[in-house]
């Protein structure tokens, strides 16, 4: 798949190359746009710095007409085609696991009482029925794409529903989900279906038939774009100085690394430096042929990491589909012409593509055309003004936050168009839920993420509106009138320390939010404390491994009010900058502590931190979980005393109540002992654990085969149920729950759900 050296005849925007018009062999090159079929022949050019650096001249850009001639130039349709069939396969594959067709009944269930998160407002869900058969025309639309039957329209069936489901739950978006999309939009308007396709059998002016340029440019400069633009995001001085994931390192991939380098250095030269730099030279690497060999090697070296490090679905794969467009597009024909004869008749065409009317040959200034050419025509145009339109967009809505300055919090827009993957890694350490009621002045408090599936809201204002909006509804239903309701969430992002990201004295349901003004509620991240960091890792790496610590930055005027279990026996506040008194609510008694001060903390009681300092006052607590140390202990004992019993050492019978240590059940015991049962679900787990790691190769991939299986006999069988409830009509709910029982059957214990990771 290596193309020749000396031009890179894979640039964003190329042409044929100088000298004599020949007809090309099977397994020839061609370049881009290989002129084959009918025409003159061009005359003999030299070879001019841009002509060998980049495939096209300077002159190729002088006018509008050159230029909508340069896109339009034919280009072999192989490459192309190859990618529609894996995208489609992989977007079919998709389906059933990320877009949530396996768990579409939890997700859609008819009457649910949930709150959801739109982009817009006025979306709602189908009811749950007609949710499968948008997914079932969503699936029917990627395997169309995939064949390339019906083409135009299979593309429109996956597109549709594609941006409907994407609109309507804002939880849901990441990055890759928006590339699908977007790829998807970008092959309802292109030929891919002339090449390896269904429509090109039933067509056979369509079949093996010249592509035009554009149809590469715009797929190239968006995966460039996925790569740069990344690579720009990861500028930020987090990322630089390592703290963005800063636990990543720890997995057993980056374990060749750590035979050279500390865990520290692994994370910060490993996966900081080397994510960064990759995502900045990527694209460049793979637009020329001297540099294509190493970079594929490289991406997808780091795309099938990802596979293995995050639950990303297809995303590694699909950016692995897209490396090859990359390459020459007659890359296909050449790799087929190297299999064996007998098998060349069951692969795809590997002879040379014919003319096509959609393509120019030549230049504008050319007369008397062959037969089935045309010159400039609308569809040209619009398809140069379309690359054109559709790269400069992509190119601004990464950086187009000060529009959308209602979607700002500590990080800019909405998450999923701005291509800052894994940029930014958050921890919640508080979240409370209050509401008033408005007429009796009543207080509550609610459960976080009650009445919703998801967790994103807590990140973002407009979420966070929409969740208030919906809760304020919900409560009148539990007789709570003209409800307020407040929120108290504590985030720390890339190890800062945890601190309020709203204001907690704001009621969200009558506060102001604008997609186009700042959300005067949210609180600022406290940058100035960002030095901290390092001290922060030096406090924790000091600590032995029964102790936590927690730490904390409130701003003035503001407190924050906390409860120490009675498991955490030994727990004490100590202040770090500023000042603070400390409220104890039961004694009602206050302290004052200043810098560098320290007091215990009583178990079992409330109390407040009040920040009285002009400044943002910054604390930890240090704490030992003494139920969990005692447990541990106990169950320490219990193995020893398990092992001395296995290799005879103990020679007193052990008690009843002990026994089950041996055997592993618990029998007919009418109160067994809770550390005993805590024992027994440890080595349980312990034993699995051991069981998977010690599988062999062929087991495990039994294991993702009947994993996958039951996933996608789920899809299948509760799609049949709804389409069959949509042409007949429902049975009787005793029918029906046997129906879902046994779609549910033989579920292990990694059921499908979403599982979705934050990019």
């Amino acid at each position: 798949m290596e193309a020749p050296r000396g031009r890179a005849a894979a640039a964003l925007l190329s042409e044929p190359p100088p000298g004599p018009r020949r007809r090309a062999r099977a397994g020839g090159s061609g370049g881009d746009g290989a002129q084959v079929g009918p025409g003159p022949e061009p005359g003999p050019r030299s070879r001019t710095w841009a002509r060998t650096v980049l495939g096209f001249e300077w002159a190729d850009l002088s006018s509008w007409p050159r230029f909508v001639c340069l896109l339009n130039r034919p280009t072999d349709p192989a490459g192309l085609g190859v990618f529609r069939v894996l995208f489609g396969l992989l977007m079919a594959l998709d389906i059933p696991q990320e877009r949530g067709l396996s768990y579409l009944d939890h997700k859609y269930l008819d009457g649910l009482e949930v709150c959801r998160f739109p982009l817009f407002n006025f979306l709602e869900p189908l009811p749950l029925d007609w949710m499968y058969l948008l997914y079932t025309v969503m699936l029917l639309g990627a395997l169309g794409i995939m064949l390339g039957c019906c083409y135009r329209l299979s593309c429109l069936l996956f597109v549709l529903p594609y941006w409907y489901v994407f609109f309507l739950d804002k939880t849901a978006w990441n990055n890759h989900s928006y590339l699908y999309g977007l790829l998807g939009f970008q092959l309802t308007f292109m030929d891919a279906n002339r090449y390896w396709s269904i429509d090109g059998l039933r067509e056979p002016r369509k079949r093996n038939a010249h592509v035009p340029l554009w149809n590469y440019t715009v797929l190239r400069l968006q995966i460039f774009v996925v790569y740069f633009i990344a690579g720009l995001k990861k500028l930020d001085a987090d990322w630089v100085e390592g703290y963005s994931m800063g636990s990543l390192s720890r997995h057993w991939l980056f374990d060749p690394f750590k035979l050279v380098l500390s865990e520290e250095m692994t994370s910060l030269l490993v996966v900081h430096g080397g994510g960064l730099v990759l995502d900045l030279t990527a694209g460049y690497l793979l637009f020329f042929d001297a540099t294509r060999p190493v970079a594929l090697l490289f991406v997808s070296y780091f795309h099938c990491m990802n596979s293995q490090l995050f639950s990303i679905g297809m995303f590694s794969y699909t950016m692995l589909a897209t490396s090859p467009l990359f390459c020459y597009p007659d890359w296909p024909r050449r790799l087929g012409a190297r299999f064996p004869a007998c098998l060349q008749r069951l692969l795809p065409a590997l002879e040379p593509p014919q003319a096509s009317a959609t393509c120019v040959y030549g230049g504008p200034e050319r007369k008397g055309r062959g037969k089935g050419e045309r010159g400039l025509g609308l569809r040209q145009k619009l398809g140069a003004a379309f690359t054109v339109l559709y790269v400069l967009e992509q190119f601004f809505l990464p950086y187009s936050h000060f529009l959308t300055q209602g979607y700002n919090n500590w990080t800019q827009g909405l998450y999923g168009y701005s291509w800052d993957m894994m940029v930014h890694s958050r921890s919640h350490q508080h979240v409370k839920i209050t509401y008033r009621d408005g007429v009796t002045g009543e207080l509550g408090y609610l459960s976080p993420g009650v009445f919703t599936q998801s967790r994103r809201w807590k990140d973002h204002a407009d979420m966070l509106k929409q969740y208030a909006t919906c809760l304020s509804h919900l409560l009148h239903n539990y007789n709570v009138s003209q409800p307020e309701i407040y929120f108290d969430i504590w985030v720390s992002i890339n190890d800062r320390f945890q601190q309020r990201l709203f204001d907690p004295r704001v009621d969200i349901v009558r506060a102001e939010w604008s997609p186009f003004r700042h959300t005067p509620w949210l609180q600022p991240l406290l940058v100035d404390l960002s030095p901290w960091r390092a001290k922060l890792q030096e406090i924790e790496s000091s600590l032995d491994n029964q102790t936590e610590v927690v730490f904390i930055a409130d701003f003035p005027g503001l407190h924050l009010e906390n409860f120490v279990s009675e498991d955490l026996g030994n727990t004490s506040l100590q202040l770090l900058k500023g000042e603070v008194a400390v409220e104890l609510v039961k004694e009602q008694r206050n302290y004052t502590l200043r810098e560098g001060d320290r007091m215990q903390l009583p178990p079992g009681e409330y109390h407040k931190v009040h920040t009285v300092s002009s400044e943002p006052s910054c604390y930890m607590y240090i704490y030992v979980n003494t139920t969990d140390v005692a447990l541990e202990r106990n169950l320490s004992q219990l193995q020893e005393l398990r092992d001395k019993v296995q290799n005879g050492s103990e020679t007193e019978p052990l008690p009843p109540e002990l026994q089950p240590i041996l055997d592993g059940v618990l029998g007919d015991t009418v109160q067994p002992d809770p550390v005993v049962q805590a024992f027994l679900r440890r080595q349980q787990q312990l034993e699995e654990l051991q069981r998977r790691r010690n599988a062999t190769l062929g087991q495990r991939l039994q294991r993702f085969a009947a994993k996958k299986y039951l996933l996608f006999r789920r899809s299948f069988l509760m799609t049949c149920i709804s389409l069959r409830n949509l042409l007949l009509g429902r049975p009787s709910l005793e029918q029906l729950a046997q129906e879902v029982a046994y779609a549910n059957m033989q579920q292990e214990e990694d059921s499908p759900g979403p599982k979705g990771v934050e990019l």
